[in-house]
């Protein structure tokens, strides 16, 4: 995340608030699941765990219309504060109700915080858009998923030992256990009196606000969840993220939900603070995932890792129930947050970045609606199950083909995405890039984009900084390999042979008219000797008649000696350290440029580059 946003005016004080509203929200349902977790055994302690988060998630069903209304109809800063406000007062009676042992009420009260973080829900992410703009809408997304996420792993941790400190065996009754850990609730309670007093600090970032006027009876009679529902439906992408993040939250709520029961049955484990403290590290992972998938989306939103978090996810779900030692367990939590990271920033970035300013709380609410109504009824069927006895394991299985379903959409949208994001990972061990120019390259007109060839991974290493997908000129003959050749379709690369040249370039003309990027390497095959061959004048045959430009491209000498490039220097040998491989893009060239004109545009900026 880049040091530069955390200097923007507001975000230092609000990543805090997001902080200390999860963290005091995560410690009242620790303390009920702790207490739950301790009191009653098997189904019944699934069925309890599952009514738990049950009564989180359905305050974000209840109130859609109404946060979303709020979010866009008034600062959003001022929605943060007031709902911290209202934070105070409810904390002030779980307080209550722990010193007087009244266990239902304390469950209740659960319903109550969870409103007022519905409430607070589209503020709080529409917030991210209009503090640190699109610029940095991938970090910002990244540094309030990891906030969030150590705030719910210091709470688990925290609460937890806070928990067992003041537990003892011979406290047999809910009632009996809330008031020996009553003093407790004051914590909860100066949290949110922090979060309120830092929340009224918050500058007012909004541009536009709705003008419209929220009615009672049009919200109960549901006009406003079909008017609202419609506004999300109009963009098919912004609904397909929510749709897999909402999957992706029934996994993650039912895995929690059961674990707790299958470590005690299974794995014989009693005391919460391993539970809850394995269950925690998944909170570790989400923070490493969520800082790695923001490096990966230095360029643009990564929408491919969401890909690659779904195959991890569904792969360690499926692993679980295999596994009967802890330590693993807790190895393999990490990796399910690391693989969760993955897949919630980009997808959460995606879809603040493509709803509108004037309806952005509207959609978040809609997000939030649909994953808590996914979340709500996985809830439902967990406790259905485990009232008529499915033991843990087979909820377990479930979600695994859950997971299936999961990677499969997310395939069947970002397949090419998901390649070279594949690529981007496998490329960091030995190799880093280093882009320049990429401001030469418009965003909104085709683009020729003529390269040196130095290695088989140059096709790769062009596509990785651009958001558009790059229309690739290649052999047939490798076009057609068997392995490859439904990536190369996917990936809508253009083969060219000997015989059929001419509709090669036709069709390069084609897709620069229709505005995308054809790249070529002119030279029609890799160096075998570090230095330019003779640029082929095929490019020439397209047709100049396309709205854009040519941009020449050199890759330096990086490289060179390595197993996939063809020169191998007589002074170079294998070494553990990586190879740094710098792109120049140069600036835009006419469309009726030359080969030998390129070629010596694209010797001088290696002179140049070189020289430097």
């Amino acid at each position: 995340m880049p040091n530069k946003m955390f200097k923007i005016v507001g975000v230092m004080n609000y990543v805090i608030v997001v902080f200390l509203n999860a963290f005091t929200d995560l410690g009242h349902k620790i303390i009920i699941q702790n207490t739950i977790f301790k009191v009653y055994d098997g189904n019944t302690q699934i069925v309890l765990t599952a009514i738990v988060n049950a009564l989180i998630l359905l305050p974000f069903i209840l109130v859609f219309s109404p946060s979303g209304f709020l979010a866009d109809r008034f600062p959003k800063n001022k929605i943060m504060e007031y709902s911290a406000a209202f934070a105070v007062v409810i904390t002030l009676g779980i307080t209550y109700a722990y010193y007087n042992g009244y266990f239902i009420i304390a469950f209740i009260m659960t319903f109550l915080l969870a409103l007022q973080s519905a409430i607070y829900g589209p503020a709080k992410y529409g917030y991210i858009k209009e503090l640190v703009g699109v610029k940095f809408i991938s970090s910002g997304n990244s540094a309030i998923q990891a906030t969030t996420t150590v705030a719910i792993l210091g709470g688990i941790i925290f609460y937890t030992v806070l928990f067992e400190g003041m537990y003892s065996d011979n406290l047999l009754t809910e009632s009996e256990i809330l008031r020996a850990i009553a003093p407790i609730g004051w914590l909860l309670v100066i949290g949110s009196l922090l979060e309120w007093f830092l929340a009224s600090k918050l500058p007012n970032k909004m541009q536009i606000a709705s003008k419209r006027n929220f009615k009672v009876k049009r919200y109960l009679s549901g006009m406003y969840l079909l008017k609202n529902l419609k506004t999300v439906t109009r963009k098919k992408e912004v609904l397909d993220a929510i749709l897999a993040l909402s999957l992706f939250w029934s996994i993650s709520q039912v895995v929690l939900a059961v674990f707790g029961e299958y470590a005690k049955s299974e794995l014989g484990i009693t005391n919460t603070i391993f539970v809850q403290g394995v269950m925690a590290l998944a909170g570790v992972g989400i923070v490493a995932g969520s800082i790695m998938a923001a490096k990966l989306s230095k360029y643009y939103i990564n929408v491919g890792l969401a890909g690659i978090g779904a195959i991890g996810i569904t792969a360690l779900v499926f692993m679980i129930p295999f596994v009967k030692s802890m330590a693993v367990m807790a190895f393999m939590f990490t990796l399910f947050g690391i693989f969760s990271g993955f897949l919630m920033v980009p997808l959460n970035a995606r879809i603040q970045y493509l709803a509108s300013r004037v309806h952005l709380g509207t959609v978040l609410a809609a997000n939030n609606f649909i994953q808590n109504i996914f979340m709500f009824s996985f809830l439902m069927l967990t406790t259905l199950f485990a009232y008529y006895g499915m033991n843990s394991e087979i909820l377990f299985y479930i979600m695994g083909f859950v997971g299936v379903y999961l990677t499969y959409i997310l395939f069947k949208h970002y397949f090419v995405d998901i390649f070279w994001a594949t690529m981007r990972i496998f490329s960091i061990p030995r190799h880093k890039y280093v882009y320049h120019g990429l401001e030469n390259i418009p965003d909104n007109k085709a683009v020729l984009l003529l390269s040196n060839h130095v290695s088989w991974l140059d096709w790769i290493i062009l596509q990785l900084p651009i958001k558009r997908h790059i229309n690739y000129m290649m052999e047939k003959e490798i076009y057609n390999w068997k392995l490859l050749h439904p990536m190369f379709k996917k990936g809508e690369a253009i083969p060219i042979s000997p015989k059929g040249f001419k509709d090669a370039f036709k069709e390069a003309h084609k897709r620069l008219k229709q505005g995308r990027i054809v790249g070529i390497f002119p030279e029609g095959e890799i160096t075998k000797d570090g230095t330019f061959g003779e640029f082929r004048r095929g490019y020439e045959l397209i047709p100049t008649d396309y709205d854009g430009v040519i941009i020449p491209v050199f890759i330096n000498e990086g490289i060179f000696g390595s197993s996939f490039a063809k020169y191998k220097p007589n002074n170079t040998h294998r070494s553990i350290k990586r190879r740094v491989v710098d792109v120049y893009f140069g600036e835009p060239l006419k469309k009726e440029t030359k080969s030998d004109e390129l070629r010596n545009i694209i010797l001088k900026m290696k002179e140049k580059y070189e020289a430097q």
